[in-house]
């Protein structure tokens, strides 16, 4: 699923110039969530999943000049959850005060 996903995405990309595909990378991520939530407990991770995910933020940098904040925030927090097992944005547990 996930791997269908990041295909879409990646065709998504190449081929509008004009718009970004906003749509496609939510449903990429969408995958990645539920990845993440059915295999927490695993001890290893699928090669394309790892391909996928691996160096995310770096290579949709690269790939555009412009994209937008909110899909490169996603792509952080979809590199942590996966590799590191926590979101750094997550809302809702701090300590009183934060």
């Amino acid at each position: 699923m996930v791997v269908d996903q990041h295909g879409a995405f990646e065709e998504a990309l190449a081929g509008s110039r004009q718009r970004y595909p906003t749509r496609e990378f939510r449903s990429f991520a969408a995958a990645i969530r539920q990845y993440v939530d059915s295999t927490r407990e695993d001890e290893m991770l699928h090669r394309g999943v790892v391909r996928a995910v691996n160096g995310l933020v770096e290579y949709l940098r690269s790939e555009r000049k412009r994209v937008p904040d909110e899909v490169l925030l996603e792509a952080e927090r979809l590199e942590c959850l996966l590799f590191l097992g926590y979101d750094p944005h997550f809302d809702g547990d701090e300590p009183p005060g934060l």
